[in-house]
């Protein structure tokens, strides 16, 4: 995967996100500040960070659970310790956060 391929996949799936967010029905607010996302439970306050890591051209989550390094496997993210998918690793993490099952609707 080229530079400008991980980018444009990386951008993709950060608006994918954000789309995504704006959908749900829970009450989640993102930032975003160039190639870092940001989401917070509005209930209690907990986060969870993505963030472009060009240089090994991965995308992390930072959760409470722990960190967690996805590479780009066709036809998406693929957590390279979990195995997990970036829809299912991203409702995980934040159903452990909410305390309840967040359902996103992410296909990215």
């Amino acid at each position: 995967m080229s530079q400008a391929e991980y980018d444009a996949a990386v951008d993709r799936t950060l608006i994918g996100i954000e789309d995504a967010l704006d959908h749900c029905d829970w009450d989640i607010d993102y930032e975003r500040s160039d190639a870092v996302l940001t989401l917070t439970l509005e209930d209690n306050g907990s986060q969870v960070i993505l963030s472009r890591q060009s240089v090994n051209r991965e995308l992390w989550v930072a959760a409470k659970s722990g960190g967690y390094h996805l590479s780009f496997e066709n036809p998406g993210w693929k957590c390279t310790t979990t195995g997990e998918d970036l829809p299912t690793l991203l409702e995980r993490v934040l159903s452990e956060q909410q305390g309840e099952q967040v359902s996103l609707g992410l296909s990215v």
